[in-house]
């Protein structure tokens, strides 16, 4: 029999890198990148948010208890922190997040928010012609298509009544800086005032001095005139 070919020499099998890493190792680096891609997600939803909605800042819905506004806002917190993630943005959206979640608990910022969301359902029905029990709108409440509809009218109100409130405040500064310049100019007419007489009490001595030295050289010349009209002429 004719001798068999010798077989090509095997390679040896090449090393896999994670071959050597621990399978613990890897699947905490899997989480670990995770964790920053869902931290850099919920920043940058929050920047994106509409700032003048805190409900949207927070990703609540209206009319939700404290109690969920301020669970919600601390696991949010703390999966944003600036401590806890190197995304640069990280300070801009716990700031955001964190002045959302103070004008949802201040009773009367939240009560004018609700009432901005209240006027966009009503405007959007107004637009519709429905009303709330009309079945169009009944089919419609629960669908995504009215729910943006709804989010981009309160975007609006809220819109026009923040630039009604600085309307207002300008209005409001302008007449307290009125108010303010005519107490300035009060103050500074009584500063005159006190200035002049201070300076009319300190010559009060050489005033008087002066009407005596004028009664006196005036009583000398009506002497004077009296003598002349004395004289006998010859």
């Amino acid at each position: 029999m004719p001798p068999s070919p010798k077989e090509p020499p095997k390679e040896p099998p090449k090393d896999n890198p994670t071959d050597s890493v621990p399978d613990t190792d890897i699947l905490d680096a899997l989480e670990k990148e995770s964790k920053e891609f869902d931290k850099d997600a919920e920043i940058d939803r929050i920047l994106n948010s509409f700032k003048l909605d805190a409900y949207a800042v927070l990703d609540l819905q209206p009319g939700v208890p404290p109690s969920s506004i301020k669970a919600t806002y601390r696991k949010k917190s703390l999966l944003i922190h600036p401590d806890k993630t190197s995304n640069p943005r990280a300070p801009d959206a716990f700031d955001r997040l964190a002045k959302a979640h103070t004008e949802l608990l201040d009773d009367k910022h939240r009560e004018r928010l609700d009432e901005s969301i209240a006027d966009a359902r009503m405007l959007l029905l107004r637009e519709k012609k429905w009303t709330v029990d009309t079945p169009e709108f009944r089919e419609a409440q629960d669908t995504e298509e009215w729910r943006r509809l709804w989010r981009d009218k309160t975007r609006m109100v809220l819109v026009d009544d923040e630039l009604r409130r600085r309307k207002q405040m300008k209005a409001q500064m302008q007449e307290e800086g009125r108010e303010q310049r005519k107490v300035d100019e009060e103050i500074e007419e009584r500063k005159r005032k006190r200035e002049h007489e201070v300076k009319w009490e300190a010559t009060r001595e050489q005033r008087i001095g002066s009407w005596r030295d004028f009664q006196k050289g005036k009583g000398g010349d009506e002497g004077k005139k009296k003598k002349k009209k004395l004289k006998v002429l010859g």
